[in-house]
């Protein structure tokens, strides 16, 4: 019922708290509206782009990732907490225009006339350098979500914003992973390649791929990333995943039941007896700090 009109003051106070109402419900639907298009960037479907399925079977070249392989060996430190962790803060000016003549190097190469082997070990190389090129720009930062660069869209993070160029074609973060990763090789183990420079990610490693060793050290970080608490825990009788196996369902078979098949392949005896028998998974989580090792947990 309305107050009556000849008291202003409470006929001001009751527009007043209806005009709050509103503002909190808009604000309310803003940010959840945010949240899902923030999550929507990591859920992305594999869109294959057929250009880069060009590839030389007979190919017999390699693609030289020392300087990559250098840096990584020299600035990633495993913390105790089993996150790998990249020194940004101590990264030297000449050790970041090597980075930045790595990126160039990669770029001007015909990587169309390379093989499968070698493609993907390069396609998973270029993402990771990308990624701590932007970061070391950029830094310092908290999380990788606070930076905004142009064709970022709402939200920020760098995922959509065009960063290298190869073979005349302009590429994002996001087109290398899901319209060219993910549906020419239609493996999960993807996932624990691409770094996003988050503690949640798994472990940006302390070697470079190359395409002799790609397929043999992707089993080692899938293993490495299920068996640590950012792959899945147990909290009191209930499964947490990391948001990675939720981003991605499709990736892991589509339901709990591939997700926990995926798990059980790679868990350990311990995370295995755990998961004996569980068909349901109750929820998931994802750590956004930077995985740098100012940051590092005192235990």
């Amino acid at each position: 019922m309305l107050p009556n009109p000849k008291d202003s003051k409470r006929v001001g106070s009751y527009y007043v708290e209806i005009m709050k109402r509103i503002f909190l419900c808009s604000l309310s639907m803003f940010l959840l509206t945010g949240a899902f298009w923030f999550e929507s960037l990591f859920s992305a479907n594999a869109e294959l782009w057929s250009r880069w399925e060009r590839h030389n079977p007979e190919s017999q070249k390699r693609v030289d990732h020392t300087e990559w392989d250098t840096l990584l060996k020299t600035y990633v430190r495993l913390g105790p907490d089993g996150v790998n962790r990249f020194a940004y803060s101590r990264l030297s000016a000449s050790d970041a225009q090597q980075l930045h003549g790595y990126v160039r190097r990669l770029a001007d190469m015909k990587i169309s006339d390379h093989s499968r082997p070698e493609q993907f070990a390069y396609w998973i190389n270029l993402y990771n350098a990308l990624t701590i090129q932007v970061v070391i720009t950029h830094y310092p930062v908290k999380s990788i979500r606070e930076i905004k660069l142009e064709g970022s869209g709402f939200g920020g993070g760098p995922w959509d914003a065009k960063l290298v160029t190869v073979e005349g074609e302009n590429l994002s973060l996001n087109d290398i992973e899901h319209r060219i990763l993910r549906p020419i090789w239609r493996d999960p183990r993807i996932h624990y390649a691409v770094n996003c420079a988050s503690i949640g990610c798994p472990n940006l490693r302390q070697d470079a791929y190359t395409g002799d060793t790609v397929n043999r050290v992707l089993e080692s970080a899938a293993r490495d990333f299920v068996n640590n608490p950012r792959g899945v825990t147990i909290e009191d009788g209930d499964i947490i995943i990391s948001s990675i196996y939720s981003w991605f369902r499709p990736d892991f078979g589509g339901s709990d039941e591939g997700i926990l098949d995926h798990l059980r392949r790679y868990a350990g005896p311990t995370l295995k007896s755990k998961l004996k028998g569980r068909s349901t998974i109750f929820d998931h989580h994802y750590d956004w700090g930077l995985n740098g090792t100012d940051l590092v947990p005192e235990r």
